[in-house]
C-alpha cells in the first residue's frame, strides 16, 4: 500500500513538490498549536481565584510575579495588572490592554501561515493540473493520437495534482477556523478574569447623588 501511494505521488510530477512541502508545514503547525493552545496551558483551572487571593494578601514580590507571568497566557495577563496594582484604575486597565494584545498575538502565532496554505493549496493543485495538460498536449503533438498512454500520463498527473491540492487545503482551512475560534473563546475568558481582578484591585466607590440647589422660585418665595 505504501508503494502504491508513493507511485501515485511520483506520477503527479514535479508540481507535487510544493504541495508536499505545504502539507508538511501545515501538519507541523497543527501539532504545535494543538499542544500550545491546550486549555490547561492557556487557562489553568483556579488560577484567577488564586491570583485574587494573592492580591488581597499583598504578599507579592517581583520573582513571584515573574513566575506567574511565565506560567501561562492568563498568568501573564494577570501579572501585568498586579505589577501596577498601586496605580490608578485607568493605568491598570491600560496595562491590561497592552499586555492582552501581545498575549493574543502569541496565541495566534503561525495561524496566518496555516490560512495561507489553505488558500494556495487549490492554486498549487490547479498549477499542477495545467502543467499536466500541457505535457499531455505536447505528447500528442509529438506522437499523434496513436498511443493513448501518452495522453493518460498527462491526464493522471493533472488529476493527482488537483486532488492533492484539495487534500491539503480543506483540512488546513477547517483547522485554521477552529484555532481562530478557540483563541477568541480564550480571549473572552481571560477578559472576564482580568475584569474581576481589576475590580478587586480598584473597587469602584458608589457615586453620591448630586445635591440640587433650591432656588427661591422652587421654595415658593419670590425673589426680593
Amino acid at each position: 500500500m505504501g508503494v502504491g501511494v508513493l507511485d501515485i505521488l511520483m506520477a503527479g510530477g514535479w508540481a507535487m513538490l510544493p504541495i508536499l512541502i505545504c502539507s508538511a508545514i501545515a501538519l507541523a503547525i497543527v501539532l504545535e498549536r494543538c499542544w500550545t493552545l491546550r486549555r490547561s496551558s492557556v487557562l489553568p483551572p483556579g488560577l484567577g481565584q488564586e491570583v485574587r487571593e494573592w492580591a488581597r494578601s499583598d504578599k507579592l514580590d517581583p520573582s513571584h510575579l515573574e513566575q506567574l507571568s511565565a506560567g501561562s497566557p492568563l498568568g501573564e495577563l494577570l501579572a501585568s495588572a498586579l505589577a501596577v496594582r498601586h496605580r490608578p484604575r485607568d493605568q491598570i486597565k491600560e496595562r491590561l490592554e497592552d499586555t492582552g494584545r501581545h498575549v493574543v498575538h502569541r496565541m495566534e502565532r503561525y495561524l496566518n501561515t496555516l490560512g495561507t496554505i489553505a488558500l494556495i493549496g487549490p492554486l498549487l493543485g490547479l498549477f499542477g493540473t495545467v502543467i499536466g495538460l500541457i505535457r499531455m498536449f505536447m505528447e500528442v503533438m509529438g506522437g499523434g493520437m496513436a498511443d493513448p498512454t501518452r495522453m493518460a500520463g498527462g491526464i493522471g498527473e493533472a488529476l493527482i495534482c488537483t486532488a492533492s491540492g484539495l487534500t491539503v487545503a480543506i483540512p488546513a482551512y477547517v483547522l485554521h477556523r477552529y484555532f481562530r475560534s478557540k483563541v477568541s473563546a480564550y480571549c473572552v475568558e481571560m477578559e472576564k478574569q482580568a475584569i474581576v481582578l481589576l475590580d478587586d484591585l480598584t473597587p469602584v466607590s458608589p457615586v453620591a447623588p448630586a445635591r440640587v440647589r433650591r432656588t427661591p422660585a422652587a421654595t415658593g418665595h419670590a425673589a426680593v
